[in-house]
């Protein structure tokens, strides 16, 4: 056979599987999933069996309550996070005004700030003994509230505003990356066709990115759902205020499972509109993708009331609480200094640092044994498994934790009891470990989604030169792929953070007795009305909030060049 036959031959020979040194990378994947999905069969079991059933009660009394404000709440939040989303993100892509460039990045500051957080802010500022108002009647000459009208803040009206104000730029986000990626050869052929500016975002830019616009409304949903301490703060009976409530006030477990059953419901009906609405829109990349964009020429008043839509969002977004939690700080500087402050500080960050490295490696070890078994259907499921815990609210998420570790924890006292006479007590539930273990299952898909997108890019050339030279998956992984996706894993890991820093429902749940960090003190001092005694914790909360802002600014913009 001459040199050339054999080489042929030698090409055309599928190459050996990688030998695996860890038999288990399979196993990992399903097991993964099937760790998250405990909490949410937990909650399932309970409230099919609670110690006492109250559920025709609660239907019959709070239960429309719940489902209503609930409703209402969704409605409004997402009518108006689209409409500033999508409208500013067009703006900033295809207009050119003064500071558009600045607002390409400036209107995600808000990610940055908690809901609860700007709702103390607000509420100090417009209520009845707040600065705005004392302004008006001063201005006016008005004596009482009987001689004006002002909106009440502490409503329903009020909750949705303040969470649309930190929620919208998750449809930005998703929007303006749509819009950057959108051919300009369908925009050119329909000005060409006789459409303005208008019609054309109407008729073209809009539908092509109704699916983008679809996924960011759901992430705004589902946060919407999750949120408690705004509607906690304004006294909005949704569905997440009545876990709490029928958990700790009520002290009935089955009836919390049981309306977080039905809060799970609301959130797998959401993915599943989600889905419907893009299960046919299907895009793909065309010739012109990287052509640079040519914006909109607006006229000098178009372009300053362009200006002011995309200014109002950021100013009352985050400017104004900004700002003001840095106004208030001033006179509480020495709280920095404070032993109690620096235990709560160090409390935030260690969770938050624990959870962010633990969710990462879990990220890298499910996306690695997806890579090894590709042609695993069922691994594949498991992975998509692994990321309903993002889906779960937090005080949801919480009973399910607390149900599987508190049953552990009573079965190895028993057993403790039984046979060395001795009380274990809680090794799990009431401890740090029940936290971090309720973040990793939530924040998961997060760090899994930014891990498998990395590890996605590593061309399988590298594996099959790995394989080549003798290293086995475990090296591989150590020496080849780590080193490619460290910037991935790198934005996991502080995405993961910030958002853990920021959890609130899940923490005030499942944290042990006297421990406290710096979201639950800021909830306990602002439900007290002492929102300036909070403050210097409430300012760090929203400095550490803006690192992942600046990143998720620079990874969108670089997808296109413009001028």
């Amino acid at each position: 056979m001459s040199a050339t036959a054999d080489t042929t031959l030698r090409s055309t020979r599928p190459l050996p599987k990688l030998r695996v040194l860890l038999p288990g990378w399979y196993s990992i994947g399903w097991g993964t999933a099937l760790l998250v999905m405990l909490p949410v069969l937990a909650v399932f079991w309970l409230a099919l069996f609670p110690t006492e059933n109250i559920w025709p009660h609660l239907a019959s009394t709070v239960l429309p309550v719940y489902i209503q404000s609930t409703l209402i709440l969704l409605v409004g939040t997402g009518v108006l996070s689209v409409a500033i989303g999508v409208g500013t993100a067009w703006l900033v892509t295809l207009c050119n005004f003064p500071g558009r460039r600045i607002f390409e990045w400036a209107l995600l500051l808000p990610f940055a700030i908690p809901a609860y957080v700007i709702a103390y802010i607000y509420t100090d500022l417009l209520e009845y003994a707040g600065p705005v108002q004392i302004a008006l009647r001063d201005l006016f000459g008005w004596e009482t509230a009987r001689d004006y009208w002002f909106p009440e803040i502490r409503s329903i009206g009020g909750a949705i505003s303040m969470l649309t104000l930190v929620l919208y730029p998750y449809v930005y986000l998703l929007a303006r990356a749509s819009f950057l990626e959108q051919s300009m050869s369908i925009r050119d052929a329909s000005r060409m066709l006789g459409c303005t500016p208008w019609q054309s975002f109407l008729r073209v830019s809009l539908p092509v990115a109704r699916p983008a616009i679809a996924v960011g409304l759901s992430l705004v949903s589902m946060e919407t759902i999750n949120d408690f301490g705004t509607v906690d703060y304004f006294a909005v009976k949704s569905m997440s205020a009545g876990v709490y409530d029928a958990w700790l006030n009520m002290g009935n477990v089955g009836a919390a499972a049981q309306i977080s059953s039905l809060m799970m419901i609301f959130v797998v009906l959401l993915i599943t509109l989600e889905r419907a609405a893009r299960a046919k829109s299907r895009q793909f990349t065309s010739a012109d993708r990287y052509r640079t964009i040519e914006r909109y020429r607006l006229t000098p008043m178009r372009a300053w009331l362009a200006f002011l839509a995309c200014a109002l969002p950021v100013t009352l977004g985050f400017l104004v609480p900004f700002i003001s939690l840095a106004d208030m700080s001033i006179a509480h500087l020495d709280q920095f200094s404070d032993t109690d402050f620096l235990g709560y500080a160090a409390n935030s960050f260690s969770l938050s640092a624990t959870t962010a490295v633990l969710a990462t490696v879990i990220a890298v070890v499910l996306a690695y044994s997806k890579r090894l078994h590709a042609d695993k259907r069922s691994l594949q499921f498991a992975a998509r498994l692994s990321n309903l815990g993002y889906a779960l609210p937090g005080a949801v998420l919480a009973i399910g934790v607390i149900i599987p570790l508190a049953a552990f924890d009573n079965s190895v006292d028993a057993f403790m009891r039984e046979h060395f006479n001795i009380s274990t007590g809680l090794l799990l539930s009431g401890t740090p470990f029940a936290l971090v273990f309720a973040y990793c299952v939530r924040f998961l898909a997060v760090s899994g989604g930014t891990v498998d997108s990395s590890l996605g890019k590593v061309t399988p050339n590298m594996d099959m030169a790995a394989r080549s030279l003798g290293a086995h998956s475990l090296r591989t992984l150590r020496e080849v792929h780590l080193p490619l996706i460290r910037g991935g894993l790198l934005t996991a890991v502080l995405v993961v953070f910030v958002d853990c820093m920021k959890e609130l429902p899940a923490t005030l749940i499942l944290r042990p007795f006297n421990y406290d960090t710096l979201a639950t003190f800021v909830y306990q001092y602002a439900s007290d009305e002492r929102i300036e005694a909070c403050s210097p914790a409430a300012l760090l909360i929203v400095l550490v909030g803006i690192i992942p802002v600046i990143l998720l600014s620079r990874t969108i913009t670089a997808t296109r060049s413009s001028r």
